[in-house]
């Protein structure tokens, strides 16, 4: 049973930060030692991303990345704003981001927003309740009946996860209209201080929502959709447990980042990949175009060598990196939203977060499908 996608929707902040600028923001942060702000700022350039969207960001007041949520280092500040504070800023922004990817979402699909029965919302970098699912079914004037699921603390995987979630539910009701929203707030949670992970971990990831209303096969809507949704796949990659993490503590949410994953990533995804294409009888020759998460530069091109990809294969990946960062589970669909309009044949999604886990999927072209059939 496939979900048909009639639509995608993405949103990002309204004020963005250039890295360069980003990195002079991060010594503030102690992410440097003093007097190696140069490297610092190297390790900005080498992620190769241009700007990022924050919610914290204010009105430029003489600065272009004026901002009061994080003090600078000193030895009243500690490790920064406590998680409860944090989580406080989640409440108040979350919201509305996620209210302006569905509403885009919503409007591309051409779907009445009172004829949404499940709404699946997404996020790792915050929690609240009443949450992001109440405002988005108030700012969207959603059904009150509406299903409500959580899926909550994946990763930047997580998009596969939700949309797993609506596929299924899809599946039991062939009347359901599915709507899946992501919200990351990913600025909320920088890190004070000068540990390796941390400091990469601040330097790439980014604030971001977006959304995609979806149907089942058998509903009267799929017929219109361009694309959908055929399988999933996941794995646990072996020996990898403790190389990626996600933790709640005192001051935010605290990534453990080894510099080993990139490298386990592509010792492990050329046979996952080969695997679960054949399951479709398909090989990589098959696959019209390759959405790849970007967790950061070093991951996209050990997962272009070991799928022996060319670059230009996975421009989409690399464009969505420089314009926006790393914005967790919203990334994927931000590419995907670039990308299928362009396409067409098939087009084969992957992910990564903390297990390590694997997460692939196969979205098809219905109409290239239906052309190939005649």
């Amino acid at each position: 049973m496939s979900l048909a996608l009639l639509g995608i929707g993405t949103a990002t902040p309204r004020r963005q930060i250039a890295q360069v600028d980003a990195a002079t923001l991060a010594a503030g942060f102690a992410n440097a030692e003093p007097g190696h702000e140069r490297a610092l700022a190297a390790i900005y350039r080498q992620t190769r991303i241009r700007t990022r969207g924050s919610v914290l960001l204010e009105d430029p007041a003489g600065e272009p990345f004026a901002q009061t949520f994080f003090p600078p280092a000193d030895a009243d500040t500690g490790g920064g704003p406590s998680t409860a504070a944090r989580m406080a800023r989640y409440a108040t922004e979350a919201g509305p981001l996620a209210v302006d990817a569905a509403r885009t979402a919503i409007t591309r699909s051409g779907v009445d927003p009172g004829h949404v029965t499940h709404l699946v919302t997404c996020s790792c970098t915050g929690f609240a309740n009443p949450g992001v699912d109440l405002d988005i079914v108030r700012g969207l004037g959603l059904p009150a009946d509406v299903s409500r699921t959580h899926v909550g603390f994946m990763g930047c995987h997580g998009a596969f996860n939700a949309l797993r979630v609506g596929e299924a539910f899809a599946a039991a009701q062939p009347s359901a209209v599915v709507l899946v929203v992501c919200v990351e707030l990913c600025s909320l949670h920088f890190q004070y201080g000068s540990r390796s992970d941390a400091v990469v971990a601040n330097s790439i990831f980014a604030d971001g929502a977006a959304a995609v209303v979806g149907v089942g096969g058998d509903h009267p809507l799929a017929a219109d959709a361009e694309w959908a949704l055929d399988r999933q796949w996941s794995r646990l990659l072996p020996d990898s447990t403790g190389e990626m993490g996600w933790l709640i503590g005192d001051h935010g949410f605290e990534m453990s980042l080894s510099a080993r994953v990139p490298g386990i990533i592509s010792r492990e995804i050329a046979g996952l990949v080969t695997a679960a294409l054949a399951d479709e009888q398909l090989t990589a020759a098959d696959v019209a175009a390759w959405a790849v998460h970007p967790g950061g530069p070093r991951v996209l091109a050990n997962v272009r060598d070991a799928l022996g990809l060319e670059d230009h294969m996975l421009a989409a990946s690399h464009e969505v990196l420089a314009a926006h960062g790393n914005m967790s589970s919203a990334t994927i669909l931000f590419i995907l939203e670039r990308m299928l309009p362009e396409a067409d044949g098939c087009c084969l999604a992957m992910a990564f977060g903390p297990g390590l886990t694997a997460e692939v999927a196969l979205f098809t072209n219905q109409f290239a499908r239906k052309d190939s059939a005649r």
